[in-house]
């Protein structure tokens, strides 16, 4: 037996991905129940998600959840959900920084923040992580700009931009940038690199499995020995990593590195989400890879160091990382020049209202229906 309910809901372009924006306020309390609703809204079980709003890819499965924020240091509350398209899974684990640009908008569009003119400073708490994002929101006369000439990779024309600046992002899920203890550990006989800042990585030289590192994702994707031998790769370093079995989790994320084609970038990336080649790369694994650069050791140290992008021992404080749809600029900032020791990683997403209205889900109420929520910190 089902139910038909709706809340409000107010559905955002953020970055590269898109969904659903929702108030906690609106949602039950358990992330289970919230999960089956989750389930419900983006219609997964189908893979063009057909009896709901989500798109058929996983840049197209996502929620943002947002509340007013009882924290000190935070004006609103992100809860991010990546909702599976095929199964009944949702994953409240790891955080979206895409998502994350429309955050800002949407908290000042339904009230939660009051808009000064000129721009608004947004303190986001991603209840993901517990770290703290400032969202740099542009507010002429008091008004949400989406317009603009900022342009993005992986988005279509040109947007407002919007500056997110991620606070102390060392250890975000694990508790230290380098959560085995060392800079690069071997796992079935491939160097790997297992950090985390802003979201778990494990990081692979393209070269080692093979690749040239710019394959298109389409490639990648075809690629079903190199998946499977990535997922095995991935849920060995999860376990070293101190996560646990990850088998049902998004995270850690694989990310696979060479050198630079373009001598203004740095790196050249292929970011997994993780069974599918992103068609860009999320924010926060852009993050975690631009923090790494500046790490003795790492894959991503060595490769920058050997392609002569970065000298030895050097705390690099822009970095440009290429992907499939073009590149993407962050800003780092070290502390007293201590590569580890992260202050704030910035760069610049934009973001777009696409409509504002109320959305209908259907609440399962059959004790044999099973769905897997795996929960937040």
């Amino acid at each position: 037996m089902t139910m038909i309910n709706s809340i409000p809901c107010m559905i955002m372009r953020g970055g590269t991905s898109r969904g659903p924006f929702l108030r906690m306020s609106d949602l039950p309390s358990g992330q289970d129940a919230q999960a089956d609703i989750l389930l419900s809204l983006m219609g997964s079980g189908h893979a063009l998600q057909i009896d709901g709003i989500g798109g058929g890819d996983p840049l197209t499965s996502k929620i943002a959840i947002v509340e007013r924020s009882s924290h000190a240091g935070a004006d609103v509350d992100y809860l991010f959900a990546q909702v599976d398209i095929l199964n009944r899974r949702v994953d409240f684990t790891p955080n979206c920084g895409n998502m994350l640009s429309a955050v800002g908008p949407y908290a000042i569009e339904t009230g939660l923040v009051e808009p000064q003119n000129g721009k608004t400073v947004v303190r986001v708490r991603n209840l993901n992580t517990q770290r703290l994002i400032e969202c740099h929101v542009p507010t002429p006369g008091r008004q949400v700009c989406y317009e603009g000439n900022t342009s993005i990779s992986g988005v279509p024309g040109s947007a407002a931009g919007i500056q997110l600046s991620f606070l102390d992002i060392v250890g975000a899920k694990t508790g230290a940038l380098l959560p085995t203890g060392k800079a690069c550990d071997s796992i079935e006989g491939v160097d790997v690199t297992c950090l985390d800042a802003a979201t778990p990585i494990i990081m692979l030289d393209a070269a080692n499995l093979g690749l040239s590192g710019d394959e298109s994702p389409a490639e990648l994707d075809g690629n079903s020995a190199l998946l499977e031998r990535l997922e095995s790769i991935r849920r060995k370093a999860g376990r070293s990593m101190g996560l646990g079995d990850v088998s049902n989790s998004v995270l850690p994320k694989p990310v696979l590195v060479c050198a630079a084609r373009d001598s203004a970038s740095t790196l050249c990336t292929r970011y997994f989400v993780p069974h599918r080649c992103h068609k860009a790369i999320a924010v926060t694994g852009a993050i975690a890879v631009a923090s790494a650069v500046s790490v003795p050791g790492t894959i991503a140290h060595r490769i920058a160091v050997e392609s002569g992008r970065i000298s030895a021992g050097e705390c690099l404080a822009q970095v440009r990382l290429e992907h499939p749809s073009g590149f993407i600029d962050l800003d780092v900032e070290h502390r007293q020049g201590n590569a580890s020791d992260i202050a704030r990683v910035s760069l610049i997403r934009t973001a777009r209202k696409i409509m504002s209205g109320t959305i209908f889900y259907t609440a399962s109420t059959s004790p044999g229906e099973t769905m897997t929520a795996l929960q937040a910190n």
